[in-house]
Formats: structure tokens, sequence, C-alpha cells
């Protein structure tokens, strides 16, 4: 899959490699204020008491 997103990248390595830190701290930034807030109330974890 990696290889597969390299590949497809255009420019040359460093516009390359400035392309996919771009798109790694995209995908970090949407997994952190997006997806993960939105499972949080179903995971099971939120009741946690201690006995």
């Amino acid at each position: 899959m990696y290889g597969w997103i390299w590949r497809h990248l255009p420019g040359p390595v460093a516009v390359r490699v400035a392309l996919a830190v771009v798109l790694a701290l995209g995908v970090a930034a949407l997994l952190l204020f997006v997806v993960f807030p939105w499972l949080e109330p179903l995971l099971p974890f939120n009741n946690v008491t201690a006995e």
C-alpha cells in the first residue's frame, strides 16, 4: 500500500516526502479529531470503577 501511494505522488523525491508527511499528518488529524471522538461513546472503557 505504501509503495502504491509513493508511486502515485507527483514530483521529485523532496516533493514526495513533503506530500507524504502532509498526508500522514492529515490522516492523524482526521483520526484524532473526527473518528476517535465519534467512537469513544461506543467503547466500554468509560465505565471503569475501582473496588
